[in-house]
Parts: C-alpha cells; sequence; structure tokens
C-alpha cells in the first residue's frame, strides 16, 4: 500500500506541480513558495517533537498498558497545542513584520501574498495540532488507513486545482485558500478515523510534570536536525528571495518536487531495513548486521541511481514535456538537487545503526553542526555575486562532508562498524558503478539528437546498465547467490 500510494502521490504530484504553474504562472508560484516557507521556518518546534511521540506511543503499545497510553497521547496533544500558540504568534509578529518589510514582492501582489500568509499560517496550524493522529496510525502500523488518507489528501488537492484553473477571482488567493480547505478536510478525516479506532485518542486534560520534561527532553535530541532542515530548504527560500526575487523560487521548488518524488520511493525501502538492523544488533549478531549495512547502503544508492541517471542525461527534454513554462535555473537546480539525494542516500543505513546503538545524540548534532553551515555559506556566496544555482553546489559539498563526517562518527562509536570496510564493501562497488553504467547511456545523449526516440534509448540503456552493472560489479559473490536464489525459486513451477 504504501508503495502504491507514493507513487500514485508521485504521478499527480508531478501533474499538479505543472497545472499551478500554468495557472498561476511563475511570479505567483514563486510568491506562494516563499511565503508558504516563512510560516514553515517556524516549524522546526513540530518537526522535532515528531520522533518523540513515534518512540512513546510505540513504547506504550508495546507495553500493552492502555490507560498509561491515554495519558500519553493526551500529554503528546497538549505539548502540540503550546507548540501552536507559539508558533501562531512568533508567525502573526516576526513572520508578519519579515512579510511585509524584507521578503521581495511586487507591490502589486503584496496584499494578495498576505492572504496567502494568513490562511498558509491557518492550515499549517491545523497540520501542527493534528500530528499526533498520522503519528498513532503509524505507531499502530496500520499502514493500510495511513496510505488511503494520503491518496485522499492528493487526490483532493489535484481536484482543488483543477477548480483554480477555472475561477475567474485571483488565482493566487483562491489556491491559498483551497490548500487551507484541504488541510481542514484532511484533519477531520484523520481525528473521525482515530477517534473511532483508537480509544485512546479520546483527549482529556492530564498533567504530569515528569512525563511531559522527559518527552520534550527527549525531542531536544531532534531539534537540531529540524532546524538545519527547515534552514536548507526553507532558509535559503528566503535568501534566494532577498537576491533574486521570486522567479528564482519557483525553479528551486519545481526542483524539490522532483527531489520529493524519488526519494519517496528510496524511502520505503530504507524503512523496511531499519527493524531487522534493530533486531540483529541487538541480539549481538555482529556478521548479520555488518551483511545487511553493506546491502542495505547499496541497495539504497542504486535504487536511487536507477531513476536519477537517465533523468540527470534527459532532465532539459523532461521537463520540456512535463512544464511549458520553465522558469530560469530549473535544469540546473533539479540536478543538483539529484545529485545530493543520491549522495546522502550512502548515509541512511548507517544512521539507522547509530539508533540501534542508541548513539543518536551526538551523532545527529555534529551531523546537524555541520547541516546548519548551509544558510551561512549560501549566503557568502550570494554575497560574492555567484548565481542562484550557487547554493546548490554549496549544498552538494556539504551533504559529502556530512557523510564523510558521519561515517567517522560511526566508526568511533560503533565497535562492530568500520570506516575502511565501508569504503571497500560500499563507496567502491557504487563509484564502480557509477562509471561504468553511465558510459553508454551519455553516448546516446550526446550523438543523438534530442527526441522521443533519444529520450526512449537513453532509459532503457540507463536501466538496463545500471541493472546489470549493479548485479556484476555491486553485489558480492553471497549476495548474487543469495538474488540468484530468489528469482529462481520465483520462477520454480512446484512438482505435481
Amino acid at each position: 500500500m504504501l508503495y502504491f500510494r507514493q507513487i500514485l502521490i508521485m504521478l499527480v504530484s508531478l501533474y499538479t506541480v505543472r497545472v499551478v504553474l500554468e495557472t498561476l504562472g511563475a511570479e505567483d508560484y514563486g510568491i506562494y513558495n516563499v511565503v508558504a516557507g516563512v510560516v514553515t521556518t517556524f516549524g522546526f518546534f513540530s518537526g522535532a517533537m515528531i520522533g518523540a511521540s513515534q518512540r512513546y506511543f510505540s513504547f506504550e503499545i508495546g507495553r500493552g498498558d492502555f490507560e498509561q497510553l491515554k495519558k500519553t497521547f493526551s500529554t503528546i496533544f497538549l505539548i502540540y497545542v503550546l507548540i501552536a500558540v507559539i508558533v501562531f504568534i512568533l508567525a502573526e509578529t516576526i513572520g508578519l513584520w519579515f512579510l511585509n518589510t524584507k521578503l521581495v514582492i511586487p507591490p502589486e501582489r503584496l496584499n494578495a501574498a498576505r492572504w496567502v500568509y494568513q490562511f498558509a499560517l491557518l492550515s499549517f496550524l491545523l497540520t501542527i495540532v493534528a500530528t499526533p493522529y498520522p503519528t498513532i496510525i503509524i505507531a499502530h502500523e496500520d499502514m493500510d488507513i495511513y496510505a488511503y488518507v494520503s491518496i485522499v489528501e492528493v487526490a483532493l488537492k489535484f481536484i482543488m486545482i483543477l477548480v483554480v484553473k477555472f475561477l475567474l477571482f485571483d488565482k493566487l488567493k483562491i489556491y491559498g485558500i483551497l490548500i487551507c480547505g484541504v488541510t481542514i478536510i484532511n484533519t477531520i478525516i484523520y481525528g473521525i478515523i482515530c477517534k473511532i479506532k483508537y480509544k485512546e485518542c479520546k483527549f482529556g486534560f492530564y498533567w504530569n510534570k515528569i512525563l511531559f520534561k522527559e518527552i520534550i527532553h527527549f525531542s531536544t535530541i531532534s531539534l537540531a536536525g529540524s532546524v538545519a532542515i527547515v534552514l536548507r530548504n526553507q532558509g535559503i527560500n528566503i535568501l534566494l528571495n532577498q537576491f533574486f526575487g521570486v522567479n528564482v523560487i519557483s525553479a528551486r521548488s519545481i526542483a524539490y518536487s522532483i527531489n520529493n518524488a524519488v526519494s519517496g520511493l528510496m524511502n520505503n525501502f530504507t524503512q523496511s531495513i531499519s527493524p531487522s538492523l534493530t533486531k540483529d544488533y541487538a541480539a549481538g549478531e555482529k556478521e548479520k548486521v555488518l551483511s545487511l549495512l553493506f546491502f542495505g547502503s547499496k541497495c539504497s544508492w542504486f535504487l536511487m541511481f536507477v531513476f536519477t541517471l537517465p533523468m540527470l542525461l534527459e532532465l532539459p527534454f523532461v521537463l520540456s514535456l512535463w512544464l511549458n513554462n520553465l522558469p530560469e535555473y530549473t535544469v540546473i537546480f533539479s540536478r543538483l538537487i539529484l545529485i545530493e539525494i543520491l549522495i546522502s542516500s550512502i548515509l541512511i543505513i548507517p544512521s539507522y545503526l547509530v539508533m540501534a546503538a542508541g548513539k543518536i545524540k551526538l551523532y545527529q548534532f555534529i551531523v546537524s553542526i555541520v547541516s546548519l553551515f548551509n544558510l551561512p555559506l549560501s549566503y557568502l556566496v550570494l554575497i560574492l555575486g555567484l548565481p542562484p544555482f550557487s547554493v546548490g553546489i554549496v549544498m552538494v559539498c556539504l551533504t559529502i562532508v556530512i557523510v564523510i563526517v558521519a561515517l567517522i562518527i560511526a566508526t568511533y562509536y560503533l565497535k562492530l562498524f568500520s570506516f575502511r570496510l565501508f569504503l571497500f564493501n560500499v563507496v567502491l562497488p557504487i563509484c564502480t558503478v557509477l562509471i561504468i553504467a553511465f558510459i553508454l547511456p551519455a553516448f546516446f545523449r550526446f550523438v543523438l539528437k534530442q527526441s522521443f526516440l533519444r529520450l526512449f534509448i537513453v532509459v532503457s540503456t540507463s536501466i538496463v546498465s545500471s541493472c546489470f552493472f549493479m548485479y556484476i560489479f555491486g553485489l558480492n559473490i553471497r549476495e548474487r547467490t543469495r538474488l540468484n536464489n530468489i528469482i529462481s525459486n520465483k520462477f520454480k513451477r512446484p512438482y505435481l
């Protein structure tokens, strides 16, 4: 269901971006993203709480203590309400001042931007308050419910943009109002489902100072990471707005739509690795842990590579087919973001191992500190007069640094982890596949003229060469043997 959800959301979301861009235009699309970005900049408070909520819900469900689960839900719900109040105060003071005085918005669109800001704030506050509902669904492992509601949400957004397209009012204002409407409907659906299905989701005022402080303390571990993510995504959008206006924001927002679509497929795979890795580590199965670590790291990268290789080669043509009016810098922003997620995919499985070992606090703190350099370094390169896509180059370089630093930390704190073994068993094979698999599709890309035929040939040769060389050079003998056995068992006919 999660894969079906992700594929459907990916297809509908990519088409929705095209319709939104056509309907609003590059300028209004950029205004919406930068204004909404100001609101979500305050979201690091709630972002830091998500991991804590998930952990405490799952823990109490595992213990089977319904009364304590009910108290935990009430406490976490209360914390989210307090976060929403704090965000509201900050957004209506600092955020509104920033919108009116600092954002570079054409004067004739400032009134529409204020409308969008207020409805984006309302949507964001509802999302914060409703966060415990999807979190409790995931804690109960009812992924089908989560998938169904997500599909309903993306369908509503698709219908909404079709409605906007045919209305004669200010389309930016209507878009902001209808997005808020979708959030309200989504919140009501989650609330009704949880109140019917889970008895603990009946909020009653409960105050336990110890539990409150314990949850807040646990969530502060993720605070630096949440701040780093917000500053990298929304902070840089605001920074680009200061230097180049709203049109550049449109290009970067389109690039992130591609990023969300591609990386979502990988996340479904990597999430399935985490439970097995944690269980094997807890059991002291060093050989199994290392085998799963190396195999999972390669597979997560391979899965990204299969999608990103043809995208990197044929991105200008694909974007021209996808979007009628392509904002400047869209291609270079998209390529840099694809490269960044390809590099960062190497680190996902090692981070799960660090979490399994309980060393996440210092690990996440140091990685987050390195990530926080995104904003000052991006400001520096823009001050020096470099083009807007230079912030993407900064992001790629910092991602490489983060991967190296994270692997060094993992080596220092985990006795069974070795930086040298990881380089030999993971980095070397994927670099070999990267170089060799790139040759044939790149040859066709630069020899043939741009056309649908070239697109088909490049995509086909990319997939075939990637899979072939992954099998030959990416997998070791034991992994190939295991894969062969799985394939042979799938096609083996039972004896009658």
